[in-house]
């Protein structure tokens, strides 16, 4: 289970996220499950998980596992997708997390929830630690002041305000590392597709970086490289 909060969580070098898409093989639990193992194994700090289901799965074969949880649910009234809501968020934290994701853009939320009420309430009613997925410097900013212990730049280029851009986010981690409180951890997170570029992110500021496609994603690396030889 989750460490006390008294405890410090350190965000450092490579979390890998064990997702995958819907109706592909590898959602079964068993598989991300597998995955995450040997993400661990050969020296991830992490790893970050979609759905209560995966959360669950992993922190059983995993018991030590640092685990960023998230849950991913599409709403008729918001754009807003990751751990969107109250509900999202108890779910995620009950599963097994150490740190919830949630989306931290000023996106409207399913039913008019707001984000400062869903931060105090994840804050003050489960102690848990939560990782702002931010697109923007100043959206980073208020989720710090907000209570969020981790940010990162999970959704640059996929917000209607920044959807002009592609990831990797290069230009905005300088600013929100010098900006942001030393002790919130900046991640890196979104298009990084090689080590090379793992190492540049952590030189412009990123304390860890995030990799998803790149390592776990079979289903989108093998409909790539079809359609560049199709």
């Amino acid at each position: 289970m989750p460490p006390e909060m008294g405890t410090t969580l350190i965000a450092s070098g490579l979390i890998v996220s064990v997702q995958a898409p819907q109706g592909s093989p590898l959602r079964a639990p068993e598989v991300i499950a597998a995955m995450a193992e040997a993400s661990l194994a050969n020296g991830a700090s992490g790893v970050r998980l979609e759905s209560p289901e995966h959360i669950g799965a992993v922190r059983r074969r995993c018991p030590e596992a640092l685990i960023i949880g998230l849950w991913k649910r599409t709403f008729a009234d918001s754009p807003t997708y990751i751990t969107p809501g109250w509900q999202e968020i108890k779910a995620v934290w009950a599963a097994g997390a150490d740190v919830i994701a949630l989306d931290a853009t000023e996106r409207h939320r399913p039913q008019g929830q707001q984000l400062a009420e869903l931060v105090a309430r994840a804050k003050n009613e489960l102690g848990a630690r939560l990782m702002a997925d931010i697109d923007s410097l100043a959206n980073g900013l208020r989720a710090a002041e907000l209570g969020c212990d981790w940010v990162g730049t999970t959704l640059f280029g996929y917000t209607e305000a920044t959807a002009g851009h592609k990831p990797p986010a290069w230009d905005l981690l300088p600013p929100l590392r010098s900006a942001l409180p030393a002790a919130v951890p900046l991640i890196c997170e979104g298009g990084i597709a090689s080590a090379e570029q793992a190492r540049r992110a952590i030189d412009l500021g990123a304390d860890a970086v995030v990799v998803g496609t790149a390592i776990t994603g079979i289903d989108l690396q093998v409909a790539a490289y079809n359609k560049a030889l199709g």
